[in-house]
């Protein structure tokens, strides 16, 4: 078992040992006070655009934020019960590089109370909102730091392009002009861009998505495979590409999708490596988008689950651009995604093959949040089920990461080749 699994069971135990006696993390609470609200963790997950923190309290959370000045911080008050002695243990650490947060104190200021005072590295403001319990987590209180100046997803990948590519800036003005799909891809023929591909890894940070029997988490696979085939793409002068996240944070599936088209992506790949109810079910497989019914009962439980991400991970679905977001992907998927779609995860499949077992022999369809862009062919990728003992131990065999990453970039050449998709031609592996 992996240290960060050993971590979730350890946790799960001493919460339940919470509800069961008057001992809580770090110490004894006193009698009279057993049945109170009890602190189970504080964790932070620094991010290139944002920090996260949340802390997991054993009751719901009564709390209240406070904005201050001189320096600039936020304060959270929050009515629970922690082991004085040993409270500075749980203070996550932050790093000198981090951007976005200077220093971040807990302190107890009386019996049943904790502040977390977060002090500014950059002007931020702070989104906090309340979970209510999901596995693995018991209730937490979220704390999103979402500075003034965020990085740019777009400014980032131009900011990237090769010294002797022309008029980048110019190009992507004209692009975002371009009244239709095939009037853009006309014009980014004509302009021989290189091909823009979204390298999403599913999962991150709340959210570990799927666990193996051997502790292997499915957050951690997904962005090994995606940083390898993030490599592939970089050594490639046709293609170029953006990671919807480069380490261990949780990114909402609508978010993801958001990136893509920020940076006028010509093709959304999503990586996961998921389980199923049995541990017989092996393989890998490729998804589109459907729009009236899933192509499997397996098909339907994996979309079911993967959309499930942002209820775990987190999301504050009281936000009113979050919910117009949403609705704005389920009124926008069209029929020409989808069958651009199914062109490229036809080539991904057929070089998949080549690696090992396939779940299905043919590309399945399914209501995966993620594959939702209106104007991008979007895959999602099942590279084997983290719940089969063997296909765990290959998913964290370095040599079969890059197998996988290299047949994930051949699967887009091809298609490239294929169906002339306007990219110059390139080094195939």
């Amino acid at each position: 078992m992996t240290p960060p699994a050993r971590h979730l069971v350890r946790r799960a135990l001493l919460a339940r040992a919470l509800r069961t006696a008057s001992i809580g993390l770090g110490g004894w609470i006193p009698w009279n006070m057993a049945s109170a609200t009890a602190l189970v963790a504080i964790r932070m997950w620094p991010a290139a655009d944002h920090t996260r923190l949340t802390i997991e309290t054993s009751g719901r959370p009564a709390w209240t934020s406070t904005t201050l000045k001189g320096p600039d911080r936020l304060v959270i008050d929050l009515e629970a019960n922690a082991a004085g002695e040993r409270l500075n243990e749980r203070i996550p650490r932050t790093h000198p590089d981090n951007p976005w947060i200077r220093k971040l104190l807990v302190t107890q200021p009386e019996v049943g109370k904790i502040r977390l005072t977060i002090e500014f590295q950059a002007e931020s403001r702070a989104d906090v909102f309340t979970l209510l319990p999901t596995e693995p987590y018991q209730h937490r209180l979220v704390i999103d730091l979402i500075p003034r100046d965020a990085p740019d997803p777009l400014a980032a990948l131009i900011d990237r392009r090769p010294p002797n590519e022309p008029g980048l800036d110019a190009l992507i003005r004209q692009l975002e002009t371009a009244p239709k799909r095939s009037e853009r891809a006309e014009m980014a023929e004509r302009l021989d861009r290189p091909i823009t591909i979204a390298i999403d890894p599913g999962h991150g940070g709340e959210d570990p998505g799927a666990i193996g029997p051997g502790g292997t988490m499915e957050k951690d696979v997904t962005l090994m495979i995606a940083q390898r085939l993030f490599e592939l793409t970089q050594k490639d002068p046709a293609l170029r590409a953006m990671l919807t996240r480069d380490g261990d944070w949780f990114v909402p599936l609508s978010a993801r999708v958001a990136k893509a088209r920020r940076v006028k992506a010509d093709l959304f790949v999503s990586i996961h490596a998921d389980a199923f109810s049995t541990t017989n079910a092996r393989g890998s497989s490729v998804f589109v988008l459907s729009e009236t019914g899933a192509s499997s009962t397996a098909a339907r439980w994996l979309a079911t689950k993967e959309n499930s991400a942002d209820r775990v991970g987190g999301v504050n679905l009281s936000s009113a651009p979050e919910r117009e977001v949403r609705q704005l992907l389920l009124d926008l998927s069209t029929t020409a995604q989808i069958n651009d779609s199914l062109r490229v995860g036809n080539s991904v499949l057929e070089e998949l093959r080549g690696v090992g077992r396939l779940h299905k022999p043919s590309v399945e369809r399914a209501g995966f949040a993620v594959l939702k862009a209106p104007d991008i062919p979007s895959i999602l990728v099942e590279t084997a089920f983290i719940s089969n003992p063997e296909e765990e131990f290959r998913l964290t065999d370095d040599a079969h990461q890059q197998a996988l990453a290299t047949a994930l970039y051949r699967g887009i050449k091809r298609w490239l080749e294929r169906h002339n998709a306007r990219g110059r031609p390139g080094a195939l592996i």
